[in-house]
């Protein structure tokens, strides 16, 4: 059996589902030993809006998890999103202490990058070198041992609001868990679905989940950009209840049977049965109302992204286009809307390098799990004694921050 101190759990809590995976590194592969999920209904768009009904779901996932590992969880790694989430770039400049570049040299310039107004009511969550300059030498990824008189350090910083952090946090101890450190969705999605050649080249992470769409994007192997769109699957669903009179859990089922979200590839003469609101009799109707439906918000939300990558300035240099992740991006033909609204090469993208209960957490909606288990792991011999909540937040940073920093 797997020892305690041997796993890692990455725990995904998210606006329609929260799921556990229980996991250990196999190399450079994620063993996975355990998989738990449940019914999410205490988020809206990312943000814990009922404490009550999130510890549920949040224990309901481990217990699950636990009795399939055959361990008992006591700590998790966990993801947060939403719209409250901001990040910006950032640059900081130090002369070098000595001729050659000590590592105290490099936790000073990212010192001097962070120094930054930012208001008391939100939390840096991570501090994410881009690249180094020593003396006007640019492009450098490890300026450690190197000779110069100074160095510069390009950051992305994201913070978000202290209060919806630390609910997140708060909601996994009530559960009775330890938060080891807390990671940017679609960061953690990145690490599972994400090659380091995409990455290089230039590359835009899409994670749509029930509630948010989480944008990551990455050029010369760092992260330049992210950002949180208050839009996902959730909205489809709300717009089919409304479009076709029919119950929210009926539309949702009704989106994952039936739904396309691009018309042209559905027969004009399928009908599907449509359950009505108040014990009415079900009606029959066109599936292309359904996917007409569909489309409308899911071209929404692709003119949206679209929007935000050309404000970044980084729309040209995106050589391996758009990566699809997250439980939406399972919609039938979403990749060709995206494809025809952004102009990029699309794909969708499960967790890779996944070994054991592989067929458990092949699917986009386990990227986030997988790859918080993969930062876990990476991590796991910097843990710290428990801490409060404010000091979790800053243990995350400086985690996220070396983690990051091997993309490198």
């Amino acid at each position: 059996m797997t020892r305690a101190h041997d796993i890692v759990v990455g725990l995904d809590v998210g606006t329609t589902k929260v799921s556990a995976i229980v996991g250990e590194m196999v190399g450079d592969a994620v063993g996975v030993i355990g998989v738990g999920t449940s019914r999410s209904s205490g988020l809206r768009k990312g943000v814990v809006i009922n404490i009550e009904e999130t510890v549920r779901s949040i224990r309901q996932a481990v217990e699950e998890a636990e009795r399939m590992a055959g361990v008992q969880v006591r700590s998790v790694f966990t993801g947060i999103s939403g719209g409250h989430i901001r990040g910006f770039n950032s640059h900081g400049i130090v002369a070098v202490s000595d001729d050659e570049i000590t590592q105290e040299d490099v936790s000073r310039v990212i010192d001097a990058a962070r120094a930054v107004a930012i208001p008391l009511d939100r939390e840096v969550l991570h501090i994410l070198p881009q690249e180094y300059v020593i003396d006007d030498q640019d492009g450098i990824r490890e300026p450690t041992g190197m000779h110069g008189v100074r160095l510069e350090a390009k950051v992305h910083i994201v913070t978000a609001a202290a209060s919806s952090a630390r609910n997140v946090i708060r909601c996994a101890n009530h559960a009775g868990l330890e938060v080891d450190a807390i990671v940017l969705q679609q960061l953690a999605s990145a690490e599972a679905t994400l090659t380091q050649d995409e990455k290089d080249l230039g590359v835009c992470l899409i994670d749509i989940g029930g509630g948010t769409a989480d944008i990551a994007l990455f050029s010369d192997g760092a992260i330049v950009h992210t950002s949180v769109l208050p839009l996902g699957g959730n909205h489809v669903t709300n717009d089919i209840a409304l479009g076709m009179r029919t119950p929210q859990q009926e539309a949702e089922q009704l989106k994952r049977r039936h739904g396309c979200a691009l018309v042209e590839n559905v027969d004009p003469q399928d009908l599907i049965e449509v359950p009505s609101v108040g014990g009415r009799e079900p009606r029959p109707l066109s599936r292309q109302i359904l996917c007409e439906i569909i489309e409308a918000r899911v071209e929404e939300i692709f003119q949206l992204v679209k929007t935000e990558i050309r404000q970044t300035g980084y729309e040209d240099l995106l050589a391996s286009g758009v990566v699809l992740t997250g439980g939406t991006s399972m919609l039938d033909s979403i990749a060709d809307v995206a494809e025809e609204v952004l102009g990029l090469p699309i794909r969708c993208g499960a967790p890779s390098g996944v070994t054991g209960m592989v067929d458990e957490v092949n699917s986009p909606e386990f990227a986030t799990g997988v790859g918080l288990v993969r930062y876990g792991s990476r991590n796991s011999g910097r843990r710290t004694p428990r801490m409060g909540e404010s000091g979790i937040l800053s243990r995350a940073s400086h985690k996220v921050r070396h983690w990051l920093g091997g993309i490198f």
